[in-house]
């Protein structure tokens, strides 16, 4: 099968009559794409950044991001108050994530040993997920918010094709203990959770240089929200994925 990477050879290229079928498109920008008289059944699409903005996903003449997000929010309650914007309603928002992630872990730790180290489709397994996370906060509260030189943690899961220039050796290359990551993990909610309890309106409204673009400044609750959109993200990602490795057991 042809792969092509990182590549822009494509861009407005027009597909007539062409099959498709199975093709797979990751990180891929298919904005602006345009589908006409197109096979769509059984296709697949998840587009973590589907709200922001002001842009649209049509089929058939309907936007369907109003449909998806309502439909997200009902299925993970508490997910709709990730861009809440004063002090109590983050600190109500990371509560309810904190709760979700337990009843989450709750329902790993029940399931066959092994569980966790799962992969489904060459995705992060479960641990690989918590790892993310830990990198994540690593970057958004340590680095961005209260500014530590280096804030990020060995066991942080980076991205397999790294987007900035941070020094990769600072991460290890020996996978940890599944202990060992919820010891970490667990330690870096509560540095959310701590952070938020005292954080005021005139804290969000400081400015941050982003983590991965110095250049660039961000409030701190943009960093804060972040942070609150790469859990329900990852969170969703996660149950997807236990969702399929206990059909696949029953199977």
């Amino acid at each position: 099968m042809a792969t092509f990477t990182q590549s822009d050879e494509l861009q407005g290229a027009e597909f007539v009559d062409t099959d498709l079928r199975g093709a797979r498109f990751v990180k891929a920008d298919l904005s602006g794409v345009v589908m006409r008289e197109v096979n769509v059944d059984g296709a697949d699409i998840d587009a973590p950044w589907l709200s922001n903005g002001e842009s649209f996903l049509r089929v058939n003449g309907v936007d369907v991001i109003p449909f998806v997000e309502a439909e997200l929010n009902r299925r993970f309650p508490g997910r709709a108050d990730r861009r809440t914007g004063d002090p109590n309603g983050l600190r109500a928002a990371w509560a309810t994530l904190e709760h979700t992630w337990a009843d989450t872990l709750e329902r790993v730790a029940a399931m066959p040993a092994g569980t966790v180290d799962v992969s489904v489709g060459g995705e992060w397994s479960f641990a690989q997920t918590q790892r993310h996370l830990v990198l994540a906060t690593d970057a958004w509260l340590g680095r961005a918010i209260l500014e530590i030189e280096q804030p990020f943690h060995p066991i942080g899961q980076r991205a397999a094709v790294p987007d900035d220039d941070l020094d990769m050796s600072i991460f290890t290359t020996v996978t940890p203990s599944y202990a060992e990551v919820l010891e970490v993990r667990a330690g870096r909610v509560a540095m959310v959770r701590d952070f938020l309890a005292t954080v005021t309106s005139d804290m969000l409204a400081s400015t941050r240089p982003n983590p991965w673009d110095p250049e660039h400044q961000q409030t701190t609750l943009s960093c804060l929200h972040v942070i609150l959109e790469e859990e329900w993200e990852h969170h969703r990602y996660a149950v997807r994925d236990l969702d399929a490795i206990e059909q696949n057991v029953g199977g």
